[in-house]
């Protein structure tokens, strides 16, 4: 029966007693004394009963270190002969067969063996209950074959069959789950097939690729949309994150096991004669680049890339940047989305006064004066306008319309709207300068009739600018007579319509620089002297003839950052030619004009070009014309005073029996920005007619908000993708080349298969003396050493037949057969 393929069990004394007096006279050999009373007898000591074992006899060698070993002399004792006394060697086991047929070895210390006298019931059991030597639970143990290669394990895998059961009872007493673990691990090691040698590794490589996938999924769903709102605040960096990491751990694994494998095979030569040998200090070399970037970088200097571990080691260096790559992926920029809700922006066709019903007087039926429209309007004839708010970022202004833009950036496509337009043109040469006897039709007091029936014009003399006409008109001068009622009064300023008031009739005689509308609300030419000193010194004075009418304007409205603008890009006038649309009937008393009926005739058609209608009735254009007339015409005189807060406004001078005036400290027409203020008054007019309730429908537009998007950089993802490609080849490589080596275990980075080949003793003596020179670690660098197939190291030219894993001076043990 052969040792090895013997069940057996063996248990290993904990307590230890081997302290001789003799150590100091016999270093080399010394011997425990045999007692027939003692318990603890020494193996030598045995004595064996019937049946007697067989005499054998094993030659060992000398130990390395016999100044700190204690070696005892080994006496067999049989029947025929109790002690006798040889030269001590290393003392086999003892065999004993139990009744249960079962071999049993013994490595006796303090423990009562089961075949020395027994002198107490007691000492039996303590000798039996002392604990295992090294810590190890009693337990039946079953040695691997161990080093394990493919072709080792291919013959042992039928023989380990019929032991299953067995073993699986012994996987079952595991301490934990992590030795269970390392149990399976090692059996698949021991496997014949390539696929259970490496699946760890290919798990592993398995779980790196699914994690990048998933982020390479995840980023193209994604890509150019915005931010997503995951459960529990999970944002996409943290998975990026999160699986980047799982990624890089998982795809270093298999490299790590692969150099560690590579490094056997680095050392493997088939031919004990074989000259290729390699520095020891390549072991660690090769360890330490399973370990990190460090060890693997010392690596790459070593094979200079030259062979197929450089290729690993690259990937544990450049697998230090994947956690930078993948976070370079993903680039959030800010962008305008659509949102689902559209923008409403009111488009005028056409316009209908608010009328609060019918206005009566005296059962007769009145026009009422458009409230909205006369309101905007008297803030622009008597004073500066409304100044709009300010909106967003200050570079626009809050819509005056009733528009709606859900986000802070709405569009609409350009249209038409039926709006107010305003036009001004400079007419100071139709201004001439002059003294002439004339009507005083500009004096803030005209004189009244003695019957108090109307207003009476006095005559007089007066210098300045004339309005050329067939009868001119004063537009700034002054009285220049010495004594009279009205000496010292200044006409500073006077706006005048081009037509007449009563009669609608054009202003005869005066070339109008604009009359190219046909439905215009009001015609006119404002001039300004400036103040009453440029007045009376007779200084050129601004003029300006304008006209405010209906019209189409064509518009680019947009709501930017909270701020709504507006861009007229076109502008439609009914320029048509057609009859008089005025009729009016004219009450006279004698050879004078006491009264006056008007009607405006023609409804306003005007046509965009796109060819869609605009319409406005009479009725409306009479409603608002009127309004105009209110400050068309007008005067502001300044009598004996410089100051021009003290001049006088006098309007409204359709009213014939009394007169209207005001004290303004603030008069619009004064100033040479006369057409940027009409131009505000006619934005403010078609601001109204485009909110008028039942005038206007709704445009839809886009409403966009600044959202965060995410913007894909695949090439950022080269350097992973890269590395997990060279990785699978990598170990698609050592795999190839570990299976091609039958006679190369497969023990990676395991430390078990390091310490059992370890160095043979004149090798470690060699390195680690103190009396070469140089550390260890040096002189680690200058012996080389090379792995045989089932023989072990061996320096450079040493005997295929020199042991490895004992000392150079202990021969391999036979095996021991019954």
């Amino acid at each position: 029966m052969s040792i090895a393929d013997a069940n057996i069990a063996i248990y290993l004394d904990s307590t230890q007693d081997q302290t001789s007096s003799k150590a100091d006279e016999d270093p080399e050999h010394i011997c425990p004394k045999c007692s027939a009373s003692s318990k603890n007898q020494p193996i030598h000591c045995i004595s064996v009963s019937t049946p007697a074992p067989p005499s054998y006899h094993t030659v060992v060698s000398q130990p390395r270190s016999a100044a700190t070993l204690s070696v005892p002399i080994l006496n067999l004792q049989t029947p025929d002969h109790r002690s006798i006394p040889v030269r001590p060697h290393r003392p086999a086991p003892a065999f004993r067969r139990p009744d249960e047929g079962r071999l049993h070895v013994r490595f006796r210390g303090n423990g009562l063996s089961p075949v020395s006298p027994q002198t107490s019931e007691q000492g039996h059991r303590s000798g039996w209950e002392t604990p295992a030597g090294l810590g190890i639970p009693d337990a039946p143990f079953k040695p691997d074959i161990s080093p394990i290669t493919p072709g080792i394990a291919g013959k042992a895998e039928g023989a380990t069959e019929a032991k299953d059961t067995e073993t699986s009872e012994a996987s079952s007493g595991a301490s934990n789950l992590g030795q269970w673990i390392e149990q399976k691990l090692w059996k698949y090691s021991a496997s014949p097939n390539v696929v259970k040698r490496w699946l760890m590794e290919i798990i592993s490589w398995t779980l790196s690729a699914l994690s990048m996938a998933g982020i390479v999924v995840v980023l193209y769903h994604y890509q150019h949309q915005p931010l997503p709102r995951w459960p529990l605040g999970l944002t996409l960096n943290a998975y990026i994150s999160v699986l980047a990491k799982v990624s890089g751990a998982a795809l270093l694994l298999p490299v790590s096991e692969a150099l560690g494998q590579l490094k056997w095979i680095w050392f493997r030569v088939n031919d004990s004669k074989s000259t290729q040998s390699k520095k020891m200090w390549d072991f660690e070399l090769f360890d330490n680049a399973s370990r990190g970037p460090w060890g693997s970088f010392m690596l790459l200097l070593r094979t200079k890339g030259r062979s197929v571990a450089a290729l690993g080691a690259a990937v544990t260096l450049f697998a230090l940047a994947m956690d930078p790559f993948f976070q370079q992926v993903v680039d959030i920029s800010e962008q305008w989305r659509e949102q689902p809700t559209k923008a409403l922006i009111p488009r005028a066709t056409t316009y209908t006064a608010y009328t609060a019903g019918q206005y009566l007087a005296d059962s007769t039926s009145f026009m009422e004066p458009d409230q909205a429209m006369s309101t905007t309007s008297y803030l622009y004839f008597y004073d500066n306008g409304t100044t709009p708010a300010i909106s967003g970022k200050g570079n626009g202004i809050s819509p005056q319309i009733p528009l709606a833009c859900p986000s802070t950036n709405c569009t609409w496509p350009k249209h038409e709207n039926l709006g107010v337009c305003n036009r001004c043109a400079d007419v100071t040469d139709r201004l001439e300068f002059g003294c002439r006897d004339s009507t005083l039709d500009w004096v803030p007091v005209p004189v009244a009739l003695p019957d108090l029936s109307n207003w009476d014009y006095p005559n007089g003399t007066a210098c300045g600018w004339y309005l050329m006409a067939d009868t001119p008109i004063l537009m700034a001068g002054y009285n220049n007579e010495a004594h009279s009622n009205h000496t010292g009064e200044v006409l500073v300023s006077r706006s005048q319509p081009l037509y007449d008031l009563f009669t609608r009739a054009p202003l005869s005689g005066y070339a109008a620089k604009l009359n190219d509308t046909r439905n215009p609300i009001s015609h006119f030419v404002v001039v300004s002297g400036g103040d009453v000193i440029q007045v009376r010194q007779n200084a050129t004075p601004i003029a300006h003839e304008c006209i405010i009418s209906w019209c189409v304007k064509t518009m680019q409205p947009m709501v930017f950052e909270g701020a709504y603008t507006e861009n007229v890009t076109d502008i439609v006038f009914n320029k048509t030619l057609g009859y008089d649309p005025w009729n009016v009937s004219v009450t006279m008393d004698g050879d004078e004009v006491v009264g006056s009926y008007f009607e405006y005739n023609e409804n306003i058609t005007i046509f965009g070009n796109s060819g869609l209608e605009f319409t406005l009735s009479n009725d409306t254009h009479s409603n608002i014309l009127t309004i105009f007339d209110d400050i068309f015409p007008s005067t502001y005189t300044a009598t004996n005073t410089t100051d021009i807060a003290q001049a006088t406004l006098r309007f409204q001078q359709y009213i014939t029996k009394s007169y209207r005036s005001r004290n303004k400290t603030y008069n619009p027409f004064l100033y040479n920005n006369i057409t940027s203020h009409l131009d505000n008054l006619a934005t403010k007019l078609t601001n109204i007619v485009r909110s008028a309730k039942g005038s206007i429908e709704m445009i839809e537009g886009p409403a966009s908000d600044l959202v965060s998007v995410i913007e894909v950089r695949w090439e950022w993802l080269s350097l992973p993708l890269g590395l997990l490609v060279f990785s699978f080849i990598f170990l698609v490589a050592t795999i190839v080349r570990s299976s091609m080596a039958q006679d190369v275990g497969v023990w990676k980075t395991s430390a078990i298969a390091t310490l059992l080949y370890g160095l043979p003793d004149d090798v470690r003596e060699k390195v680690t003396s103190a009396k070469d020179q140089g550390t260890p670690r040096a002189n680690a660098k200058r012996t080389k050493v090379k792995w045989l197939p089932g023989v072990g190291w061996r320096l450079s030219a040493a005997s295929a037949f020199s042991p490895s894993l004992r000392s150079r001076h202990t021969p391999p043990q036979p095996e021991w057969k019954e």
